[in-house]
């Protein structure tokens, strides 16, 4: 085969195809998996499932997103909020019914995200996304606690050391990462002096043999559907609400935009996968994700597909090793990722001053609600809810309606000034003299704008009152939309009599 005279054969070289960055990638996907191992067997006991099957998750989910995720360098796996979500399924129907639930939730993601959900990405209010970032660090802390208590007191002493270690050498050197460096010195230690203290194998026994694919054995009838679908609808809206606001928060880190739509089914895509290979589903992890993008310094899908990959490898062939490494060293990993993720400057006392009182009430809301609930879901829905509560009352308080008698006395002006909706035009017919107003009546909307149906029913309702005392009431300067949405719905919104 002869090619055309001038015609060059190239490839697209890969962000991570040079000795320093893929040092960097996989040394960040070795830490991320060592901090999975922890996570993927805690969330494992939240869902009333063997450990095998949360770490299996976190396996796939991982490897899986690598290929079809759009946001590079974020970590998904088993995470506590699918682990809540899913509980009931396992406890009460058995883990076939689970992975079942799996896959039909993973094939709602990918229907979500044809419908467009990632576009109401754009409604989220700066406030909800900071308290998502520190309810998220918050949790990642608290989930750390029970590791804490009522333990041998040198595992306080190993927690310290590690502390130490990784805030100390970033000051050194950054050529290999400090929790990678923190886990070996304390694991080497441990295991030199025979230190008694909780350790990863004391979490739950790690798989022996590779996960198979299969399709659950749950009936395949409608019955079953009915059982399964709200459990995977609430997976699926709580999977993609965590993915995308995680793949928002890694964008605003590395000043890099990613592809949210396609985000959103290649979380379906990956718990399909995760369903069909006996994992609990999960989706992004801000925990491992900030130990990947913001400890370890990943950028690219290698350090993501790693993750997975190491996973499986450090469980399986060097489950032994990996059994032996103290809890402490993880904890003391995840303490640090807390304290990185909180958002210490919007608590600071001069922010506190400068911030409207609004905006930190939504923050709050969302902080209080997720914390309570330990569903992110929960929390961003509420600080929404506020937000949009508090917005409505803002703009209701800012429309103004002014009036001028004109010199002959025959014709009264009212000026209407704002934005007309429900919030703000219920009290809009309270806002004129019909009793002793002239025969003639202007209301000037041409600093007004009419956004809905409750507002043109109030301005139905003002100029049924002046026609029944015998009135004219005109309405001029209306903007082009505003003209339209009164045309089309004016004198149709109250019954006739």
């Amino acid at each position: 085969m002869t090619r055309p005279a001038g015609f060059t054969l190239r490839f697209a070289r890969p962000s991570w195809f040079s000795p320093r960055v893929l040092r960097t990638e996989v040394l960040a996907g070795l830490v991320v998996a060592l901090a999975l191992i922890p996570e993927a067997i805690a969330f494992s006991l939240v869902a009333g499932v063997d450990p095998r099957v949360g770490l299996f998750a976190a396996f796939t989910m991982a490897v899986t997103i690598a290929f079809v995720g759009g946001r590079p360098a974020m970590i998904s796996a088993a995470t506590g909020a699918v682990a809540l979500v899913v509980a009931p399924v396992a406890r009460e129907y058995g883990v076939e019914y689970l992975f079942a639930t799996v896959v039909l939730g993973g094939l709602l993601q990918i229907v979500l995200a044809m419908a467009g959900i990632a576009r109401l990405m754009r409604f989220l209010p700066r406030s909800v996304m900071v308290g998502f970032v520190n309810a998220l660090a918050i949790l990642i802390f608290i989930s750390q606690l029970p590791y804490l208590i009522g333990v041998p007191w040198p595992v306080y002493a190993l927690l310290a050391a590690a502390l130490v270690i990784m805030v100390g050498l970033p000051r050194l050197t950054r050529a290999v990462p400090a929790p990678l460096v923190s886990i070996a010195v304390l694991t080497l230690f441990t295991v030199a002096v025979g230190m008694a203290v909780p350790t990863v194998g004391d979490q739950g026994a790690l798989p022996d043999s590779l996960p198979m694919p299969g399709l659950p054995a749950a009936p395949f009838t409608w019955e079953t559907l009915g059982t399964i679908a709200p459990y995977a609808l609430a997976l699926a809206v709580v999977g993609l609400i965590e993915s995308l606001m995680t793949a928002k928060l890694v964008d605003d880190i590395t000043d890099t935009h990613s592809d949210k739509t396609r985000e959103s089914w290649g979380q379906g895509v990956a718990n399909i996968v995760t369903g069909l290979f006996g994992g609990m589903g999960g989706c992004a992890m801000i925990g491992q994700t900030m130990i990947n993008v913001k400890v370890s310094g990943g950028r690219t899908r290698l350090s993501t597909f790693l993750a997975g990959a190491f996973l499986l490898i450090l469980v399986i062939p060097l489950d032994g090793v990996v059994a032996k490494i103290p809890m402490a060293a993880l904890v003391a990993v995840m303490v640090m990722v807390s304290v990185g993720t909180f958002d210490w400057h919007s608590i600071h006392p001069r922010t506190l001053r400068r911030m409207p009182k609004s905006e930190t009430a939504v923050m709050l809301s969302a902080v209080a609600v997720t914390v309570a609930t330990s569903n992110l879901a929960y929390g961003v829905g509420v600080g929404v809810i506020v937000a949009m509560i508090l917005f409505a009352r803002q703009v209701a308080r800012v429309v103004q309606v002014t009036s001028v008698l004109d010199p002959e006395g025959t014709t009264k002006i009212y000026r209407v000034d704002g934005q007309l909706f429900f919030a703000s035009s219920n009290d809009l017919v309270f806002q004129f003299d019909y009793a002793n107003d002239p025969d003639n009546i202007v209301i000037d909307l041409s600093a007004a704008t009419i956004w809905d149906a409750s507002t043109v029913a109030a301005l139905d309702a003002i100029t049924t009152k002046y026609s029944s005392r015998g009135k004219t009431a005109t309405i001029t300067g209306m903007n082009e939309p505003s003209r339209l949405r009164h045309a089309a719905l004016a004198g149709s919104l109250t019954p006739a009599h």
